[in-house]
């Protein structure tokens, strides 16, 4: 088994060799309801699994967990500490994100991943709910974190997860989005069956300038930026995009 798969969507990325109701505007077209359901019974099925093997942020290189401390230092410097963690998986970064000041609240498509995100954390807050309709009204969070959690959504669909994120953080607030960077998708189907589950998936790349023009599009512009080359058995460039929604949106 090669070494334990980190955020939901970074379990791909391990298998194949290391590899989430208020007043609400209206977006774009809703999500493949077809993708959707392979997507939530994909992490049903593996949520004890991956909870197990992945309790903590042991996958991520330190580059990684730095844009994830600069997220959380610009929310918690600008007063606030109220943090959606959008595709929380089991947790395991709510749990970072806590011990750094943050009052964290967890999504997750999959019902089976926030049983174990409820158990393994419970003091923290996990709700079942889909990226592309959050439960949550407008502006209620400081910050929103989207970590590997953009990779399963095709392009026709990913307009409206940022719409929904932009419009659950405050107008100053800020977002936080990582994934493998590139081109294409992937099916790592085959992958997750050498690891014992029958799954149907697939996995979405894209690049940094998509991804933060699809944010400026929201009215969230970019702040910063990270793209590393591969580590260990990872197959693919990873990115990050630090970026604030406008102060100014709609007023």
């Amino acid at each position: 088994m090669p070494e334990v798969p980190a955020h939901p969507g970074r379990w791909a990325r391990i298998a194949e060799g290391r590899p989430t109701r208020a007043t609400m505007r209206p977006v774009t077209a809703p999500a493949d309801p077809f993708a959707v359901r392979n997507v939530r019974h994909a992490y049903d099925t593996v949520a004890e699994d991956y909870a197990a093997r992945l309790p903590d942020t042991r996958a991520e290189a330190a580059l990684d967990l730095a844009m994830v401390d600069a997220f959380a230092s610009a929310v918690t410097g600008d007063g606030g500490a109220r943090v959606l963690d959008a595709g929380c998986g089991a947790g395991r970064m709510s749990r970072y994100l806590a011990d750094r000041g943050c009052r964290v609240e967890g999504v997750d498509l999959s019902p089976g991943m926030v049983a174990m995100a409820r158990r393994d954390h419970p003091d923290l807050t996990f709700v079942v709910g889909s990226l592309s309709a959050l439960p949550y009204p407008d502006g209620r969070f400081d910050g929103v974190m989207l970590w590997y959690s953009i990779i399963h959504t095709p392009p026709a669909d990913q307009a409206r997860i940022v719409e929904e994120a932009a419009r659950v953080v405050r107008p100053g607030g800020h977002l936080l989005v990582g994934f493998q960077s590139g081109e294409g998708a992937r099916d790592v189907s085959a992958s997750y069956r050498r690891l014992g589950h029958e799954v149907v998936l697939r996995r979405h790349l894209y690049t940094a300038d998509q991804v933060a023009a699809r944010l400026d599009a929201a009215g969230v512009g970019e702040t910063a930026r990270l793209v590393r080359r591969p580590q260990g058995e990872e197959k693919e460039d990873q990115a990050f995009v630090l970026a604030r929604r406008d102060a100014v949106r709609g007023a």
